[in-house]
This record gives structure tokens, sequence and C-alpha cells, in this order.
């Protein structure tokens, strides 16, 4: 079979196309112009016919430097006739703008096809004819209709339906031996409910003029982009940690079987997406401060909690039967997770079952397929975690052996006949129970067109599997974290190592690749945190506690030399703790004197202070008042890591002799301490340096991950685009159609207190509140002022504003936020409840799951009623429904 390929592409000197996907190697096309490319080959197809799958690159001396957009393969299906020449026509592919509908949430969940079309007819002569067309459920399909008795003669009612095969992509072969050139054409809408034409495309007539095929040639005609005249796809949906899911079966928190329950009710209002929060192990002393779901201690392995006991199976002993079935009720009776309770009974629980079933689940052959497929991440969790409980810390670095991760020790610790393995392989078997009952949930809320959002956190922790076995890929010398921002006047430190980009760079960004497609088994949406780490991260010493004296990485420190040119005469001081006596007083009150006594040594007669040896560091502070939690010691303990923070500049960790000016310094006694002309040249170097110097810069790191890790996968992705952001962020993301974070009171316009839902991207998901905030309920009541504002000014409304949310207000910022231009409305559970007196909370502090400024939080929020009670909330369920469906978002077409 001959295949001869043809391409139009403008290239540069010395570049040439190439076709990548049909052998190993990719295969080069000739051009006499630089501009159209041809390549013909000879290809052994068997009798039965084969799909071949491609895509076309650029190469430039054997580098590959461009690629097109191929998250959706070329494909074309091949004749069994040895004798048959395909003459394919193709146009090179750019990321379509619509490149949410070609994500798995739509063509996968949202707009399905679940029952395709078989491939279309072959003729001997034929012409293929392909278009791509993701806006259409699965009750609508693509249709021809052209100048041609075959076409119908320009009557939508005779127009030939096209085949869904490869949906989103649909094509039709016609018998070229009966057609008349030219060929003239149209794409229609056709309903095959109604069986009727709904609507044209709105392109002007399609044209083909006479290709002269000859017998047992087939001409391809690919990448036609089809558009109709309909309304633009818009959904709702909720957001809800798993762990906060409480139905009348579960264990005292949500697991995977409640999810399902959870689809059920967001079908029964209409609401199309459920996003969660990160569901990882993040089991590191077995008590409640693991119940934070970001740092967990494998990016691939699931929290045992999460496990649906009753789906892994029975005790066949009645009476530990009854204890469990007691200690459940007794749970799931609590307000709140019990975190250490539920995980402790959760365990004995697995241990008894394991014992009972385990041998025959590890011998299945579905166990068997699990494991080969798995095995590269799933044994060093399974023995990180054995060890962690053996030396019963999860810091490697102190375990008396396997401190430092060696393969081959490892896989003889895996061998079934060791001591070891009947612990090991304990965790083996909860993993694959968690791995089926994710992926059941998750192919449950694909067949009602539900999408479930996963969450894949910007950092790991540093005592984790990957940072015990593949240590190269992280800075283990620095903390993650977040500059200051509404969440946190002090900026954020979340602990984390930082990423070694440069390592990460030389293979392809493997790490990552295979975290994102690992996600992609269960997940058709993800939510990026914190995607401003892929441009730079918020670094902070070691030394420090709160994020004040962090820095960027990467970054562009200043010289003292450009620090001067900008009118501010750089001193040594500047880079040290200014403490004065002046404003003693003001931050430690009565304690002023006792902290001048213990803390601090008189540096002259000025006033001037310096921290006294043992002091010096915010670390060393932390150590000497821990579990001094009493109200004194915490006002001279955050008192102390204030002084150590007010310093005007920091130094640059990798470069001598460069500096970057201290992030919100404008607030500290150090900025008051200068007079008005180095106040002024301070601003104008600090807001050069943090809002212009490194626009291009971090663009230019951004484009070199997030291409190849966002199309890596077919999941819709959202990128949580918050806090301090650079102009450059919303330029990748635009430029790579991820979908934006959009938060009415964290407005992105620094000139709007409150965010104008009209004027949100399209490419957006809106919200009310997230996990990291207080909600819609909280927030009216925690500044009066701000709410009498939003009162008046956003909402419209005269007068004084209540001093509560109630229902109708609630209601009335709900729709508005389903009102607003985002493709996605995504809104907390508590959020959408807050619009019905009956079902909403009546304690409105019991609401908030997180507090970023605290990172001793307990994640701990649990629904405070059933699943099953709000399947049967018929006024609520109406009323979300009704609002999804008057407000667009629940389109049938």
């Amino acid at each position: 079979m001959i295949l001869s390929f043809n391409i139009e592409y403008r290239t540069n000197w010395g570049e040439e196309v190439r076709i990548s996907g049909l052998f190993p190697e990719s295969i080069p096309l000739h051009t006499t112009d630089g501009i159209y490319w041809t390549a013909e080959l000879e290809l052994e197809v068997p009798q039965e016919g084969m799909t071949i799958n491609y895509s076309y690159q650029i190469e430039q001396n054997g580098i590959v430097i461009r690629k097109e957009w191929d998250s959706f393969s070329r494909s074309i299906f091949l004749s069994g006739s040895s004798r048959k020449i395909y003459r394919i026509n193709d146009c090179w592919k750019n990321i379509p703008e619509q490149l949410y509908l070609y994500s798995s949430a739509f063509t996968e969940a949202l707009l399905a096809h679940p029952e395709k079309e078989n491939i279309p007819q072959r003729y001997k002569k034929g012409l293929v004819i392909k278009a791509y067309a993701p806006r259409i459920n699965k009750d609508y399909c693509l249709a021809i209709c052209g100048n041609q008795k075959s076409l119908g003669h320009w009557d939508p009612e005779k127009a030939v339906l096209m085949s869904d095969t490869n949906f989103p992509e649909w094509q039709i072969e016609l018998d070229a031996s009966k057609l008349k050139y030219p060929l003239e054409y149209k794409f229609i809408l056709y309903n095959k409910q109604e069986k009727k034409a709904d609507c044209w495309e709105k392109n002007p007539n399609r044209y083909l003029a006479d290709p002269e095929l000859k017998t047992n040639e087939t001409l391809v005609i690919s990448d036609r982009y089809v558009y109709f005249d309909i309304p633009a796809w818009k959904g709702a949906g909720i957001a809800i940690p798993v762990f906060s899911l409480k139905s009348e079966k579960s264990f005292g928190v949500g697991d995977f079987g409640d999810l399902k329950r959870m689809v059920d009710w967001a079908v029964n209002t209409r609401q199309k997406v459920i996003q969660i929060l990160p569901v990882n192990d993040t089991t590191m002393t077995h008590a409640w401060t693991d119940s934070y779901p970001y740092n967990s201690i494998s990016i691939y392995a699931f929290h045992p909690m999460y496990a649906d006991i009753r789906q892994m199976g029975t005790l066949k002993d009645k009476e530990a039967a009854s204890k469990f079935s007691k200690k459940q009720k007794e749970l799931n009776s609590l307000p709140a997770i019990d975190y250490e309770a539920v995980n402790q009974t959760k365990w004995e629980f697995f241990n008894l079952l394991f014992r009972q079933e385990g041998e025959k689940v590890l011998a299945s052959k579905g166990f068997k397929d699990f494991f080969e497929t798995n095995k590269e991440w799933l044994q060093p969790y399974a023995v990180f975690s054995y060890l962690r409980d053996a030396y019963k810390t999860p810091n490697f670095r102190k375990w008396p052996r396997h401190s430092v991760y060696q393969a081959e020790d490892i896989e003889k610790m895996c061998q079934p006949r060791t001591a070891d393995y009947p612990h090991i392989s304990l965790y083996y078997y909860i993993q694959y129970h968690l791995h089926l009952q994710l992926l059941s949930a998750t192919e449950y809320a694909r067949q009602h067109g539900v999408v479930l959002k996963g969450d894949i956190p910007i950092g790991i922790s540093r005592n984790s599997v990957e940072a015990w076995t593949e240590p190269h890929y992280f800075n283990l010398d620095g903390q993650a974290g977040a500059p200051p921002d509404d969440f946190s006047i002090n900026g954020q430190n979340w602990g984390f190592p930082t990423y070694n980009w440069d390592v990460m760079e030389k293979d392809g960004y493997r790490w990552w690749m295979k975290r994102f497609q690992k996600m992609a088994e269960y997940f058709d949406a993800y939510r990026i945190d914190h995607i401003l780490g892929f441009f730079r991260i918020w670094e902070i010493p070691m030394h420090a506690v709160h994020g004040l004296l962090g820095q960027f990485d990467p970054s562009l420190p200043m010289s003292r030399e450009e620090i001067e040119s900008y009118g501010l005469t750089f001193r040594d001081e500047y880079l040290l703790p200014f403490i004065h006596e002046s404003f003693l007083g003001q931050l430690f009150g009565p304690h002023t004197h006792l902290v001048k006594q213990d803390f601090l040594e008189s540096v002259d007669n000025s006033g001037l202070y310096r921290m006294k040896p043992g002091f010096e560091t915010q670390r060393e502070v932390e150590q000497f008042f821990a579990g001094r939690n009493d109200e004194d010691s915490v006002w001279i303990r955050e008192g102390l890591y204030s002084l150590i923070s007010n310093v005007l500049f920091v130094a640059d960790k990798k470069e001598e002799g460069k500096y970057h000016p201290r992030i919100g310094v404008q607030r500290d006694f150090v900025f008051r301490s200068l007079n008005e002309e180095e106040k002024n040249a301070f601003n104008r170097l600090y807001d050069q340096y943090y809002y212009h110097r490194h626009n291009e810069f971090w663009y230019q790191q951004a484009m070199k991950k997030l291409p190849q890790l966002t199309q890596s996968t077919r999941m819709l992705v959202c990128g949580e685009d918050l806090g301090m952001i650079p102009a450059c962020v919303s330029s990748v993301m635009n430029d790579l159609r991820i979908l934006s974070l959009e938060i009415q009171r964290m407005p992105k316009n620094p000139m709007h207190e409150f965010g104008h839902l009209n004027e949100y991207p399209y490419r957006s998901v809106c919200t009310i509140s997230t996990h990291d905030m207080s909600t819609l309920r909280g927030w009216w009541e925690e500044d009066y002022q701000q709410t009498q504002r939003y009162y008046n000014a956003t909402l419209g409304h005269y007068g004084v504003a209540p001093t509560t949310a109630t229902p109708e207000l609630c209601e009335e910022i709900v729709r508005n936020h389903l009102n607003s231009n985002s493709i996605l409305c995504i809104l907390s559970f508590q959020d959408w409840l807050s619009i019905d007196g009956k079902w909403r909370n009546p304690n409105v502090a019991e609401e908030r799951i997180n507090v970023p400024s605290n990172p001793r939080n307990y994640w701990r929020y649990r629904m405070h009623l059933t699943l099953e009670q709000l399947m049967k909330a018929k006024t609520l369920n109406d009323k979300i429904s009704e609002l999804i469906k008057y407000t667009g978002r629940d389109l049938n077409k």
C-alpha cells in the first residue's frame, strides 16, 4: 500500500517537516520551495485493515524544535488492499481556540458519544472528508450536504450523516466515482432524535476541484474545523473534599464510595463537575496533623482512609464485624472528622480483612496486572510506609537502615519469602482496592455526564517517597511557600522542598509527565495548585518560619550598583534586622522589658539593638518557644519573628553581591525609618523588581515546562492563579488555553475592590470561595464595612446591609455568579446550601475548611447532613436545578 502525505508549512532555513508516530524514527518530507512538503512511503497492511496514528513536527539538525498539537492524534483507517493508494492532504494543527472541547472532560463525560458509529464504508475510488466538531452531544451528529445527488442536492433533510468513530473528529467516505466536480458542500448539525437538520455551519460553501483520482486511490482531506451558531457551552459544579462527604454508611470520613452518591446529587441538580482536594496518602505520624491534604508522602498512592470498607469485603468474624458496625455509627455521628480515631479503626479493619482475603486477592489476575503497571511507584511507597512505622519517623534520614534509597535492597525486601513481605504487601492490597474504587467512581461519573476534577499540589513533602527515591529532582535546602497575599500577611511557608528544574529539564520533565498521566486514569479535569510555581516559586531559607524572608526562584537579583541607580544608597545594615527602642513597646507592650533583657542586646547608645546569639533566626526562636502556647508566649514569639524579618533587603542565595528587596517591607519599621527621598527611591526599585523586571524571564521559564506537561494528557487544565500575579501569567495561560480562576473578592484588576462578573474571561472557572477562604456566609460577617460596600456598590442595594447573609441574599449572589461569563461556575458545597434557610448549617463557624495563616490547621470539615438527606431535600434541589437551568448552564444542544 502506498501512502502519499502532503502538507503546507512555511519553514525557515535549515528546518524540515517530518512525520512521527508511524515508525520508531521520524520520516522526512521533501520540498522544492520550503512551503509544500510531500512524502511517499510503502506500508504493509493486514487484510482486515489497520488504523495508523501520526503527527507532524519540525526538526533542525536532528533536533525537534516544534511539534503540532497532537493531544488528539491524527488517525486514519487503511483498508487491506495491497494495491490501494492513499493521498493524504493535511494542514498543520495549532492548539485549537476551543481546546477545552477536546479534553476528556468533554469527550468522555460532558459531550460523550458512548455509542459511536462504525467506520464508514470504503470504496475503490474514495473521497474521505474529515472534520473536527467537538461541540456536539450524543443526541446530535455532523452531516454533510452539497451540490451532488449523493450529498442531497442542498436539501438538508437528505444530508449524509458522518461517523463519530473518532469523536470529536467526524468522517465520511464518499464514492468518488459518482461525484461531479467542482464539489461544493457544507456541514450541518443534525438532530438524531427528531431526525432533522438543526442548522448550517457559518462558513461559505466549501469547494473541491477535480482531484483526478484513479481506481484504487482514495483522497483524504483532513483538518476541517466546523462551527455552528449555537450558544457557548457553560456548566456548573460543586467543590467539596472527599473527606467532607458523609453518607449513612460512611466510616466517620468521606470515601470513594461516597463519590458515587455525590454524582447522583450532581445529576439531580443539573451540576456537571465535582471538584475535590488532593486524595494522596499524607500519613506521617498517624496524628491529626497528617490531615493536611497537600503534604503527601507519595504523588501516586491514595490515602487509605478513603477506602470504602463495604466494597472491600465482609469480615467473617461476627464479633469483630459487630464491633466495627458499632464504631461506624459512633464515628459517623460526629459533627467533624476525628482523624486519628477514623484511621486507627480503619487500619484495624484492613489488617483483619487482609489476613482473611489478602492471599486470594494478591493471587488474582486483576491484582497482578495492577502491580505490574504500578510497580515503579508501588514498591517504594509500600516499603517507605513499612519503614516509617517500624522506625517511628517519616524522616528517612534518621532511619538506622535504608536511609539512602537503593533499588536493589528494596527489591530484595519485597520478595514474597522475606519476613518483611506480609507488612509490605498489605499496602499493595489497600492501594489496589483504592484504585478499583476510584476508577469505578470515575466511570460512574462519566456514564452520568459528570466530570471528576482532581487537584495537583505544587509541592511534595521533604519526608516523602519521592524525596527518598529521587532526591536529585529537589532542592532540599530550601522551603517553598507563597509571598504575602490576602490569605496571609506574613506569606505562607509550606515547608516543601523546591524543584531542581534544570535536572528535570534534562529528561524532558519525565517526573511530571508520569504524574500527570497517572492522574488522567482517574480524572478528566484538574486544578494546578499554585500554577505560579511553574513560573517561579517563592523559596524561603530553612532558618525562617514566616515567608517574608523569601525570594523568587528563579529570579534576577539586583547588584549594589543597580540599587543605587534608583537613588537609594545601599548600606550593609539593610541586610540586618532593624531593631530600635522607639517601636519595641508597640510590638511587645507589657513584655518589652522582658524581651530586651532575655532576647536582645544593645548595639550603642542610639537605641539600636540586635538579637542575642541563640535567637538570631526564626527557627531558633521557634525552638525556644516549642510547647509554649499560652497567650503571652505567642505574643513574644510572633514579635521576635517580626524583628528578625525587619530587613530592607535579602541577600541572593546563589550570587554573592546580589540582593532582593524584602517583600512587603513597606508595612515594617525599617521602611518607616527611611526619609521621604529614600522611601520614594525604594518604592521605585520595588515596583520595577516585583511587577516588571521578570515578566519576559518568567514567561520563558513557564513555556519551557507547561506546554508539554499540560498536553501530556487530555484532561481539562485549570490553573489556580491567585496571589501576586506577574503580567506574564495571563499570557501563558491564554496561549496554552488554561482556564483561570476568578474570585470576586480577590479581583485581578487592582482598580476594583470586587471583581466584575461580566468581565470574567470565558476560559475561566468562577467561584465565591475556596477551601482556603471563609465561605460566603462567613465572609459576610468578617468585615461589616466591606460587606456594606459590596451590598451597595456591587449588588446595587440601598440602605444598611443585613448583619448576616440571609438565604435570599446568598441566592442573589449565587445567581449572579451563575450568570457570569465563565465556562464553569464551581461553588463550594457550603455556598450552594447557603441559599436555603432550612438546609444550610446553622453554625457558620463550622463551615471553614482551612486557615492558610495557621500552619497547624486541622482539616476536619464534614457535611452537616448525609448525602441521603441531601437527595431528599426537594426544595433545595429544585432551587439549585432551576437556577442552573435559567442561567443557561444546562444546555441540551
